[in-house]
């Protein structure tokens, strides 16, 4: 609680700098792009439709509300891989600043993750529309999603801060984890149903974080329901340990980070 309060300190004494940092990375990915922000709803729109013309015909013939199905593992894997991917080259991007300033360096990271979250949030609003139009009901259980939401974007930021710290040190961490995103989106049944595994095989499943928050969504979403507690445990363990390990290694390695960039 120390350390969280001690961060908390710190971003709001460098709060305009926060809002700089998280401003000018929401503006470079749609610079010099004819439909500027507007690519944040039709490249998720764009992705499901290619995935739904692909997939619907071999998964989703006898899977209820297909597309909703397919848009939840879209959307929380979608928010990962990008969240992940920008804080990964957080520190290697401003160490022309924090090698002349001296500013907390996981203020980059914070501030790619406030930009991700941003797209995050209005491709959530598109996810609702197609919801509405799918003809699922909405009632109080949707406010449930907020809890996977909050587990997602501290997973999110653990993952950053560990592979952005390794990324100093082994450049080659870019292409290894281009591969892992490759081998988890198979992983983490977006397109497809666990039903056809065996029991052992869908607990094995649960190994994997980001199954675990698309399962969430797909629970309250299409089946109208809340997660088990002990489900609930496990998305907040994930998201808990990851943050931890990745605190750590910043912690350790802060000052090391000065000779490799």
């Amino acid at each position: 609680m120390k350390y969280l309060k001690k961060v908390r300190d710190k971003v709001s004494r460098y709060r305009f700098l926060f809002e700089e940092l998280t401003l000018r990375d929401f503006k470079q990915k749609y610079k010099r792009t004819v439909l500027g922000m507007g690519w944040s709803l039709l490249s998720p729109l764009l992705q499901l439709l290619v995935m739904s013309l692909v997939f619907s015909q071999f998964f989703g013939r006898n899977t209820p509300h297909y597309t909703i199905y397919l848009f939840c593992g879209n959307l929380v894997f979608s928010y990962y891989r990008e969240s992940t991917n920008g804080g990964m080259n957080a520190l290697m991007a401003n160490a022309q600043i924090f090698t002349k300033v001296n500013v907390p360096k996981y203020l980059f990271l914070l501030s790619k993750n406030v930009s991700s979250l941003i797209n995050f949030g209005l491709n959530l609003c598109v996810f609702f529309l197609f919801v509405l139009f799918d003809g699922i009901a909405f009632g109080p259980h949707f406010l449930a999603l907020l809890y996977p939401i909050t587990c997602l974007v501290v997973f999110n930021l653990g993952v950053g801060l560990i592979l952005s710290a390794l990324f100093v040190f082994f450049r080659d961490i870019t292409y290894l984890y281009d591969v892992f995103t490759l081998l988890l989106n198979y992983m983490s049944a977006i397109f497809y149903t666990v039903e056809s595994f065996s029991p052992t095989v869908q607990r094995l499943f649960l190994c994997n974080p980001i199954y675990c928050y698309i399962k969430y969504f797909r629970v309250v979403v299409l089946e109208g329901n809340i997660p088990s507690l002990p489900f609930h445990l496990l998305c907040a363990f994930y998201a808990v340990a990851v943050a931890a390990i990745g605190g750590f290694i910043y912690k350790k390695y802060n000052h090391t980070f000065l000779y490799y960039v």
